[in-house]
């Protein structure tokens, strides 16, 4: 399998047992049989033909900020985008639209934003994700969501036999989800729907938000974001409080003491650590409130 995908991607390109701590925001997880770095749409295209081919296991990682990869690692092939998906740009006939590459992160789209003095894309200036892994989760923080703002998607299917465009209503995102992860479609690029306003009054939002998020969230420590989704009727975080879980620690993975909806890495935690903090969040939670927490982080060759 190396050697067919080094006949497509250059070497330095095919990582071999890769650990997927370098690649996830936990920095937790053994090593993958291989990474493989796209950088253009004919690379996809010829390495998912191959791993259809072969029936190989494989999965496709942005940013890794909501991933929990097993200690054991991953038995297949994770497929990255770079290169060509790390773009952003303005439509120059329809000024209002600007379009990002699957791998560009929210963060350097916001910036490019800024510059252009476009406006609506403030909330997701501090999700720590890409522009892929954003359209898989219909990301949102702060009464955003990325269904408020796009139009259209452009993406691959599976085999990487066809390249075709999705509407805003034919995504059909909802809470944390999108068709995109029942259909296992790749995300090439999305473009979104914005106005114009004056760079120094957006900047003024995200840094609003960025201060709202320092100050409340733990993210001097690695994580995987919110650990568990928000349950009909009420909040993850404040469940997990009222359980009285805030600080519960299994080695170095922790219920964060700063906001309870999030479990940190706060040394050299392994993914066995996690999910143990997980088991008896959930189990303290379903027993006290009746309430069964669902996770939100994507759990990569393990279980809860």
């Amino acid at each position: 399998m190396i050697n067919r995908l080094n006949a497509i991607i250059p070497d330095e390109r095919v990582l071999a047992d890769e650990p997927m701590s370098r690649h996830t925001s936990f920095k937790i997880g053994g090593p993958a049989k291989a990474l493989v770095i796209v950088n253009n749409e004919e690379e996809l295209a010829s390495v998912l033909k191959l791993m259809n081919e072969e029936q190989a296991e494989h999965i496709l990682v942005g940013n890794g900020s909501n991933f929990l990869v097993s200690d054991e690692g991953y038995p297949g092939i994770v497929i990255k985008l770079g290169g060509d998906f790390e773009s952003v740009t303005r439509d120059e006939e329809d000024p209002l639209l600007v379009t990002a590459g699957g791998a560009k992160l929210l963060s350097a789209v916001s910036s490019f934003l800024i510059e252009q003095g476009l406006a609506g894309f403030e909330f997701a200036s501090g999700i720590p994700g890409s522009i892929g892994g954003a359209m898989f989760m219909n990301a949102g923080a702060y009464g955003g969501e990325m269904k408020d703002i796009v139009e259209k998607v452009r993406l691959m299917t599976p085999d990487g036999s066809e390249i075709f465009e999705r509407s805003n209503e034919e995504m059909g995102f909802g809470y944390r989800n999108s068709a995109i992860q029942e259909d296992g479609s790749i995300v090439l690029s999305a473009s979104f729907r914005l106005s114009e306003d004056d760079p120094a009054e957006i900047t003024v939002r995200v840094l609003e938000l960025q201060q709202k998020r320092n100050s409340k969230q733990p993210v001097n420590y690695p994580s995987a974001g919110s650990t568990f989704k928000r349950p009909v009727g009420g909040y993850a975080a404040a469940l997990i409080d009222e359980a009285g879980l805030r600080g519960y620690r299994v080695g170095d993975a922790m219920v964060s003491d700063k906001h309870t909806g999030f479990v940190v890495n706060v040394g050299n935690a392994s993914c066995e650590d996690v999910l143990s903090v997980m088991r008896h969040v959930r189990e303290v939670v379903k027993e006290k409130s009746g309430i069964e927490l669902e996770p939100e982080v994507r759990l990569i060759n393990c279980a809860l």
